[in-house]
């Protein structure tokens, strides 16, 4: 009580502390290009647009240009660092085709993003001109849009779902008492992280996209957790056990496989921190605390209120109680469907097999593009502005690649303008360049900027960005790549080669993980094997989805034709941690009745009995929240959401129970093999779910 009270007063204002983006690498040579332009040229790349219209005036009017003028310039230096517009530029590129709208580039104080969110919060409300109708958008206000509308349906998600899983840990647990108690995991799941992301986000840059992980998962993963452990505890009081032994036996058994479960998942979303860009950092953060504070409290939280509560945890049964008795050989719906699956095993592994392949068809002909303000609706502000800036106007004044140079003398000597001439003359014959120019100079900073036709996140502009690196800079100068382009560029490249490593990493310390939960060298290969093919059907049905728009007028989002690279490696680590939580879930019990009995194929269809209906349940309640954060209007918290669910559901009813049972079953009793001295190291070190008091004997009930 007293850890909820205090963290949930601290990291209550988590979302004061947080940046709007993070999605490029800030050590990659476009973000020194972008640093070192905006201290030498702070009016070249903006980061606020302003769009200003008049239905019935035109920027040629005396009295629209007034307005627009006396507003941008009553703007407090101490905010906004420079500004341009129509009337100091004479640009056409800055009215629009009508002629009854331009648009002003602000530029703002800050040397981070959310230092410039900052300041655009101070003046964002002075911004709009009386009489005229006014759109912020650009780089700082569509991130402020960003995060304020996260922040909303977050809270959102967080109502619609509280009630609808009572409701099902109601129908679950058939006890008012019991069902309380996962939500109440949750719950300090929650705002601790809460309180962990504001403590990083004091010593370093976290995105604010890391919230929707830890509200979702840390709501999602503790309720799987605390459903675990109460249905255990449940059966051990059925089983005649009472008081802290039914606690130590609930332990013993169900808390080690949440602390496995829990320790592969948190690993693998480890994994993220291997990359650059604070986007994918943050989510690690985010989901490597929710999944540890989920751990933790339902192993200290949870038995302490089981053993205040004891056997009133089944207090206000909404059905009667039926009377315990034994398991039976050959018992059970789950039981039976079990050696159903087994019998027919190459069937079942073949349509599984298949069917998850042709879900993962789409996913060969994924193409990534950039966040922008097309993960907004088309209602918000900061869309309207780039539909503008797309449609109304001729082009943006401000797009190009642009070459920042830190030469080795001041720029206006005659020296080096020659040489800075010739090598804008170079930029200029580049294939692909349509003109190239020297756009600003001060000091010993020089720019310049290379035109080019098409979308600045085309294949066409990244090859310009990698012909243009290759142009030798004048001599002495060193040369930084800077723009959209190349911003786009450096973040694929610096995925591209992480990439490996982190799949590496995660194939490993899974390996690694399950082998000391099981015992066996063939097992973890299943499970990673069998962790592949959901993932890909899960990237197939996104790019089907999201890419190419299929269910957008469901799901209520506008298309964009590409996926942000960032989430596909996002997803990636969460999904397959999530995933090894059920393959733990399942195989830990199945492994519990092979050390009873010897028998692998009884093992499968004891456990899948003993188990089987609490995963399915365990999948739809963390389907809930992820379902209602799929209601999100920003685009990339939407694809999360609805990737999430299918890439649950899928798992668990297609991968675990159909798939994982045939395959156990062509296994037989290779599956639990391990050579001689990994089957002594495992006897000596692993993490056993059997690992029982000496009246570990007593009668089980069938079912959870």
């Amino acid at each position: 009580m007293l850890f909820a009270v205090l963290s949930g007063a601290y990291g209550a204002g988590v979302f004061g502390s947080l940046t709007p983006l993070g999605f490029q690498d800030p050590g990659s040579d476009s973000a020194r290009a972008a640093k070192i332009a905006e201290k030498a040229f702070p009016q070249r790349t903006p980061d606020a647009v302003i769009v200003y219209r008049d239905e019935d005036r035109t920027v040629d009017d005396p009295s629209f240009q007034q307005a627009v003028v006396k507003q941008v310039e009553s703007l407090p230096k101490a905010d906004v660092t420079g500004y341009l517009h129509y009337w100091q530029t004479k640009m056409p590129a800055q009215v629009s085709h009508d002629r009854h709208a331009t648009y002003v580039a602000l530029n703002l104080h800050g040397s981070s993003e959310k230092a410039k969110e900052d300041s655009y919060k101070a003046v964002m409300d002075k911004i709009p001109a009386p009489g005229l109708q006014t759109l912020q958008g650009g780089t700082v206000p569509t991130g402020h849009q960003a995060s304020e509308k996260i922040e909303h349906d977050l809270r959102t998600a967080e109502i619609i779902s509280a009630p609808v899983l009572f409701l099902l840990l109601l129908v679950v647990f058939g006890s008012l008492a019991a069902s309380f108690l996962p939500l109440i995991v949750g719950v300090l799941s929650i705002i601790g992280s809460m309180a962990v992301l504001r403590t990083i986000a004091n010593i370093t840059d976290v995105s604010v996209f890391s919230m929707s992980l830890v509200t979702i998962l840390g709501l999602a993963v503790a309720i799987d957790y605390g459903l675990l452990i109460v249905s255990r505890y449940r059966e051990e009081l059925e089983a005649g056990y009472t008081g802290e032994e039914a606690i130590g036996r609930t332990i013993a058994t169900a808390g080690r496989t949440v602390v496995i479960s829990g320790t592969t998942v948190a690993a693998a979303l480890a994994g993220l921190t291997l990359f650059p860009s604070t986007f994918l950092k943050s989510m690690s953060y985010g989901g490597v605390a929710a999944v540890v504070l989920a751990v933790l409290f339902s192993l200290v939280a949870l038995p302490a209120l089981l053993a205040v509560m004891g056997p009133k945890v089944n207090a206000f049964p909404l059905r009667r109680k039926k009377a315990a008795r034994p398991a039976a050989a050959g018992e059970g719906a789950w039981y039976r469907f079990g050696h159903g699956l087994m019998r027919r095993r190459w069937v079942v592994v073949v349509g599984a097999v298949g069917l998850l392949l042709t879900l993962a068809l789409p996913f060969s002909k994924i193409e990534f593009g950039s966040i922008n303000a097309q993960q907004l609706r088309s209602t918000s502000e900061g869309r309207q502005v780039f539909d503008a800036m797309e449609n109304d106007f001729d082009g943006d004044a401000v797009k190009s690649i642009d070459s920042l140079l830190v030469l080795k003398s001041d720029g206006t000597s005659k020296e080096q303008g020659a040489a800075l001439q010739a090598y804008a003359e170079r930029l200029g014959a580049t294939e692909g360049a349509t003109s190239a120019r020297i756009s600003g100079v001060e000091g010993t900073t020089a720019r310049v900027s290379v035109t080019y036709d098409g979308n600045p996140i085309s294949t066409h502009a990244r090859d310009l960005v990698n012909r243009i690196k290759e142009v030798p800079a004048p001599p002495g100068a060193q040369a930084y790549i800077g723009g959209e382009s190349a911003i786009y560029d450096d973040t694929l490249d610096a995925l591209g080669e992480t990439l490996p490593w982190m799949l590496l990493y995660i194939a490993v310390m899974t390996y690694i993980l399950l082998f000391l939960a099981f015992g066996s060298v063939l097992l973890p290969l299943k499970a990673i094997v069998m962790n592949m093919l959901s993932l890909t059907a899960t990237f197939g049905v996104l790019v089907w989805i999201f890419q190419d728009g299929h269910l957008n007028g469901l799901l209520g989002f506008d298309p964009t034709g590409n996926i942000e690279p960032n989430m596909p490696i996002m997803l990636f680590a969460l999904i397959f941690g999530l995933s090894m939580d059920y393959e733990v879930f399942l195989v830990s019990r199945m492994r519990e009745q092979y050390d009873k009995s010897g028998d692998s194929t009884e093992a499968v269809a004891t456990g899948l009995q003993s188990i089987g209906r609490l995963v399915v349940s365990a999948a739809v309640l963390m389907c809930v929240p992820l379902a209602a954060i799929g209601m999100s209007e920003v685009l990339t918290i939407k694809l999360f959401g609805v990737g999430m669910v299918f890439a649950v559901l899928a798992d668990v009813l297609v991968v675990r129970v159909l798939l994982g049972t045939a395959v156990m079953r062509l296994l037989g009793r290779a599956a639990w093999w391990a050579p001689g001295p990994l089957a002594r190291f495992y006897d000596r070190f692993g993490i056993k779910e059997g690992d029982m008091p000496a009246e570990a004997d007593k009668p089980v009930l069938v079912g959870v």
